[in-house]
C-alpha cells in the first residue's frame, strides 16, 4: 500500500467514519486473495499443518479470514492514533514490569501474529520508565513502514531499521549497550529478513522451520532474559496481552553455546505454536514459513 493512498484513506476515515476504511480495505484484501495464488497456497499449507483434520476447503476459509483479518491491523493503528485509548486484559505483564522497575532489562521477542505495533505502544504507555530499542525489518518499496517508524519515534521508542542487506554490526552493539544499562531490546523472532541472516532450526507444527538466531545469541552474550510477548485482538479496540516468564540462555562453555541457543529457540517456537493455535486467523505470515515435514 502506497503512503499517499494510506494517508488519504486515513483522513477519509477520520472525516466520515471507520466504515470507509473497512469497506476499501475489504476490497483490497479480496484483491490480494484472488491475485496472489502462491501466497494463498502458502496459507492453505500452513492451516493444513495447524489443523491436520481439516479439509482443503476449510483451510481456504481460514486463509480468507487471515487476509481480511490483516486489514484490522491498520484499523487499530488509526484507533490508536485518534484516541490513544484501548481496552485490554493481560497475563504475565508483571514479569516485564518487574524487569523494568528493577532496571534488569531484557529482550522482548515479538512475532508476526496479533498486532505487535499496538503491543509496543502499550508497553511504552504502561511502563513509561522502560528504555526501549526496537529492531525493525524494512522492505524495499514498503512506504507504510516509514509511517510506522515515525509514529513509534513520536511515542519515544528508538528504532533501528534493518534492511534486506542485514544492516550494520554497529546496530547490534547499540542493543548490547542498552541491555547493559538495564534497557530493553525488541525484535522479531519468526522472520528472516535476508538470505544471509544467521538462523537456527526448530520444530514447529511437525515441520522444520528456520528462525533468527540473533535474539537467542544476544540473550546468551548479554546474560539478559528473553520475554516472549504477544498482542491479540479480541474485539474492536480490545486486546489481550501475553508475556512469558523470563527465559535465560546459559552456556557454561563455548562448545555448549549452539545447544543453548537451539534450546531457547525451540522454547520460543513451542510458545509461538501454542498461541497461533489459540488465535489462528491472526497469523500474519504470507510468505513460506514451514520447511520440510518431520516424519
Amino acid at each position: 500500500m502506497k503512503a499517499a493512498f494510506y494517508k488519504t484513506l486515513t483522513w477519509l476515515s477520520r472525516a466520515l467514519g471507520g466504515w470507509i476504511f473497512s469497506l476499501v480495505t475489504w476490497f483490497i484484501a479480496t484483491g490480494y486473495f484472488l491475485c496472489k495464488p502462491r501466497q494463498v497456497r502458502n496459507s492453505i499449507r500452513f492451516y493444513g499443518a495447524l489443523f491436520p483434520g481439516k479439509t482443503r476447503t476449510s483451510c481456504l476459509k481460514y486463509a480468507w479470514k487471515q487476509y481480511h483479518g490483516f486489514t484490522r491491523v491498520f484499523m487499530d493503528r488509526i484507533l490508536l492514533e485518534n484516541s490513544g485509548e484501548i481496552a485490554f486484559t493481560s497475563e504475565g505483564l508483571e514479569h516485564l514490569r518487574e524487569a523494568s522497575v528493577q532496571k534488569t532489562g531484557g529482550i522482548i521477542l515479538m512475532s508476526h501474529v496479533g498486532n505487535w505495533e499496538v503491543a509496543v505502544h502499550l508497553l511504552k504507555k504502561l511502563l513509561p520508565e522502560m528504555d526501549l530499542l526496537l529492531y525493525m525489518g524494512i522492505k524495499h518499496k514498503e512506504q507504510i513502514e516509514g509511517i510506522q517508524k515515525n509514529e513509534l519515534n513520536k511515542a519515544g521508542i528508538r528504532i533501528v531499521a534493518v534492511g534486506p542487506d542485514g544492516g550494520s554490526p554497529f546496530d547490534l552493539v547499540e542493543g548490547i549497550n542498552l541491555l547493559k544499562m538495564g534497557g530493553f531490546v525488541s525484535m522479531t523472532g519468526d522472520i528472516l529478513w535476508h538470505k544471509d541472516q544467521r538462523s537456527v532450526q526448530v520444530q514447529f507444527l511437525d515441520h522444520e522451520v528456520s528462525i533468527p538466531q540473533a535474539p537467542h545469541l544476544l540473550s546468551l552474550l548479554s546474560g539478559k532474559p528473553l520475554f516472549v510477548f504477544f498482542s491479540f485482538r479480541t474485539g474492536k479496540g480490545k486486546f489481550h496481552f501475553k508475556a512469558s516468564k523470563p527465559i535465560f540462555v546459559h552456556a557454561a562453555t563455548r562448545s555448549e553455546r549452539e545447544q543453548a541457543i537451539r534450546k531457547s529457540a525451540q522454547k520460543y517456537a513451542d510458545i509461538l505454536q501454542e498461541n497461533v493455535q489459540e488465535y489462528p486467523v491472526q497469523w500474519h505470515h504470507f510468505e513460506p514459513f514451514l520447511g520440510t515435514k518431520i516424519l
